[in-house]
């Protein structure tokens, strides 16, 4: 019978290597051997066993002579090493479950199956005008339009479907590095939260560079910001706290396009700035 008792304890304090999971039962086993309290909440802590006890299985531990700083350790979350608590950060993964950086992603399908591609933010701190010719002839009464340019005639990102879906992931995902340099933090976008504060636009292709309609301006006054008949409709829905999943309300034609924000006059020498997440189809 001893030779049993010290075989059960020679388990319960087994090498972490082996990567053992405790039981109500190995905790009853340690504590009737003797075994201090430190020892074996330090035991419980490096198992990282988490334990779901339920009143009766307190009482029960009690009454088999179980202090209540162990019972305490089997029901504390710090009982589980970081590593264990915590999945890993993943920067493809096409489970919106998984950690992500922050960012704008293209779910996208590849020979070797579906994976996520996160989306780069474009600056531009580069405005240019349109129609002067017109608003000049007519004496302001055409309209003049403001466009931002952004390097490359096309997105590294280039979806495969016409009718692609992306997902956002905010800080709010991820609150242990919310305090990190995010695809967010920029401006006045730091605290940009929701899908909703993104315009879906497409952009006009030109020689060496895509340009994204901005403003216009006319004798009536002017105009900042996407114009309406230039925005794409999308919807979209939360997946979890700070993640959501983005899909156009119709299928996109063959062309350059983007999730703009953060339009403001804050560029170099005043020129109109935006930030957009530029793609292909």
């Amino acid at each position: 019978m001893l030779r049993m008792t010290i075989a059960a304890v020679a388990l319960a304090i087994a090498a972490p290597a082996l990567a053992e999971t405790l039981t109500v039962d190995n905790i009853v086993a340690l504590v009737s051997a003797g075994i201090s309290d430190d020892a074996v909440i330090a035991k419980i802590k490096s198992s990282g066993t988490r334990f779901d006890l339920t009143t009766d299985q307190m009482i029960l531990l009690k009454s088999k002579g179980v202090s209540g700083a162990v019972i305490s350790a089997m029901l504390a979350d710090n009982g589980a090493p970081a590593a264990a608590r915590a999945p890993a950060m993943s920067m493809d993964s096409p489970d919106p479950m998984v950690p992500h950086p922050a960012g704008v992603y293209l779910l996208s399908s590849t020979g070797a199956g579906r994976r996520m591609q996160r989306i780069d933010p474009t600056v531009t701190n580069q405005a240019k005008t349109g129609g002067i010719f017109g608003y000049a002839l007519t004496g302001g009464i055409a309209s003049m339009s403001i466009k931002a340019a952004i390097q490359n005639e096309t997105a590294r990102v280039h979806a495969q479907e016409n009718k692609p879906s992306f997902y956002f992931f905010f800080d709010e995902s991820n609150p242990d590095t919310a305090r990190m340099a995010t695809a967010w933090a920029a401006g006045t976008a730091a605290t940009v939260s929701s899908p909703s504060e993104f315009t879906l636009i497409k952009l006009m292709k030109k020689d060496g560079r895509r340009e994204a309609r901005v403003g216009s301006a006319n004798i009536g006054g002017a105009k900042t910001g996407v114009m309406d008949k230039d925005r794409i409709a999308f919807d979209y829905e939360m997946v979890r706290p700070g993640v959501y999943r983005v899909t156009p309300l119709q299928e996109l034609p063959t062309g350059e396009y983007g999730f703009i924000y953060a339009i403001a006059g804050g560029g170099a020498a005043g020129a109109m700035t935006a930030r957009i997440f530029d793609f292909s189809i």
